[in-house]
């Protein structure tokens, strides 16, 4: 009788183990794929220096708590076209990091008279150091590593921009 109740418990164990592998088969399995985010174009943004144009940009504009917070976050490129702009309500000190960043970013801090007060240069991705305006700002401009250097952007400089007509 002992043998019996053995070799029933040793047999529902082989049959609950048998189960459970075959229900984790790739045909019964959920696949969570990754959020995708686009790039979305809410204006356009050009920066001045006196009345010469220096550059100009695509812009997604962050302008609420939730689109502030969340930035760039989470996205794996940007063309050099595409950069997204941060409207504060207020001006103050600002200080921003790359906690879920993938891109190195050129960070702009701009007052709220549209002129560049400060940068950070080269921002990496995943580094949450903070990367403070060191002077009171209305506007960040968040654009890829380089660009600035490249457009030769200075303090002083000006942005002007539109938002897009919906």
């Amino acid at each position: 009788m002992k043998s019996f109740k053995l070799s029933s418990i040793f047999i529902a164990a082989l049959f609950f183990f048998g189960t459970s592998l075959n229900s984790c088969k790739k045909d019964h399995q959920k696949i969570v794929k990754p959020i995708k985010i686009e790039f979305r174009k809410d204006g356009e943004l050009s920066i001045f220096r006196n009345d010469s144009l220096l550059s100009q940009f695509n812009i997604e504009i962050a302008d609420d708590e939730y689109k502030r917070q969340t930035g760039l976050m989470n996205r794996p490129s940007m063309k050099d076209d595409q950069a997204m702009l941060f409207i504060f309500p207020i001006e103050d000190f600002r200080s921003f990091y790359m906690k879920n960043t993938f891109i190195a970013l050129d960070i702009i801090y701009i007052d709220k008279n549209g002129e560049i007060v400060s940068f950070q240069y080269d921002a990496q991705p995943l580094d949450e150091s903070a990367l403070p305006s060191n002077i009171p700002a209305q506007y960040v401009l968040e654009i890829k590593a380089g660009l600035a250097e490249k457009y030769d952007l200075q303090i002083d400089d000006k942005i002007v921009y539109s938002k897009s007509i919906e």
